[in-house]
């Protein structure tokens, strides 16, 4: 069963950057199996199809605009993702619906397909996340880790 953690963003987009920051405190702080890939997106859109190929369960990590409290972590599986990336669920949704959309013509959507998400707060030229959504990020981060538990992949932290 090949696993692959795909964090999404703009780096330079504040809160749009969160699945990218996400992504990259997983790959600082944990050690994974063989089978369990992380990889920062960016914004590459249908760049990212070969990396779907072969993937058995996918966990999308992005910045979303679900109209709810900037902050807001969302969790979202099966059926429900791609429905609501079709209404304009990720503030970059053109790139992850396409992506999806095309993925499944082709064979490759994975079997189980699961989303994290936090409602952003703020999509402007800027490094940094908002306070809201920096608060989330902790807290997305360990769901993203009980997801692999679920899976029977976990990840180890890394010594200090």
């Amino acid at each position: 069963m090949r696993v692959l953690i795909l964090g999404l963003g703009n780096a330079l987009m504040n809160d749009d950057a969160f699945g990218c920051r996400v992504a990259a405190e997983l790959v600082a702080g944990y050690e994974f199996p063989a089978n369990v890939a992380v990889l920062d997106g960016g914004t590459l859109g249908l760049d990212l199809l070969p990396y779907l190929e072969g993937v058995d369960r996918l966990l999308i990590v992005d910045a979303l605009e679900m109209g709810a409290v900037p902050g807001t972590i969302f969790r979202l599986e099966g059926e429900e993702v791609p429905r609501a990336f079709a209404s304009k669920l990720s503030v970059h949704q053109m790139g992850v619906q396409d992506l999806l959309a095309v993925a499944e013509l082709q064979g490759h959507l994975p079997g189980e397909l699961v989303v994290w998400g936090v409602q952003v707060g703020s999509v402007e030229m800027a490094l940094q996340l908002t306070p809201p959504v920096q608060g989330a990020l902790a807290e997305v981060r360990q769901g993203v880790l009980d997801e692999l538990e679920r899976w029977g992949v976990p990840a180890e932290q890394k010594a200090a």
